[in-house]
């Protein structure tokens, strides 16, 4: 290639290349507009994962709490009556939650009750509050009668502080459904065995 052929060459790619620099003006704005587009459908995502984190204690608690109670009842023929009795290391309270157990009025045997309530409250008006039950039920086969442990796991309907609940579970536990709470924090079922 002769020397002035490759000059013009060269210099017309260096024109080429200084003319092209940057982006216009609407390629700008449609990447704007796909990037609020994008924003506006994840955001409000995003922003509900932190109030699931936070409820994911109260879930986790309560399931530790309710599978407590049973091996408890196992062992002691009674329910626990304090968390300090079930040695899980959960606070009474927490920063969002506040932690109790209740017992359900009812006699068998060695005076242990038939149903306990074990209760997480939230102490944030945005949060919802989680109650478990444990009872001692009975099945009856063709020639006796075994005795089973039933947990229910329990959520409000919608988030709201709630006040402390009294027995939000009957006596003997519905899986079907869940009690109302008087003060108005409806409960659905979470899950049943």
């Amino acid at each position: 290639m002769k020397t002035e052929f490759k000059a013009k060459f060269l210099q017309h790619f260096a024109q080429k290349c200084s003319r092209e620099k940057g982006f216009t003006l609407i390629e700008l704005l449609v990447v704007i507009i796909i990037i609020g587009i994008l924003a506006a459908i994840a955001l409000p995502s995003f922003l509900n994962q932190a109030t699931k984190a936070r409820q994911a204690e109260a879930k986790q608690n309560i399931g530790s709490m309710n599978r407590a109670q049973t091996a408890y009842m196992i062992e002691n023929e009674i329910f626990a009556a304090t968390l300090s009795d079930l040695g899980l290391g959960i606070q009474t309270q927490t920063v969002h939650y506040r932690y109790s157990i209740s017992p359900v009025e009812g006699i068998i045997g060695n005076n242990a009750t038939l149903t306990i309530n074990n209760q997480s409250v939230s102490l944030n008006a945005n949060l919802r509050s989680y109650a478990g039950g444990v009872a001692l039920g009975f099945v009856a086969t063709d020639d006796h009668t075994e005795a089973v442990v039933l947990t229910v796991l329990c959520e409000t309907r919608q988030a709201s502080k709630q006040p402390a609940l009294d027995q939000i579970l009957q006596s003997n536990i519905v899986l079907s459904q869940c009690q109302s709470d008087p003060s108005g924090g409806a409960y659905r079922l979470m899950n049943g065995r």
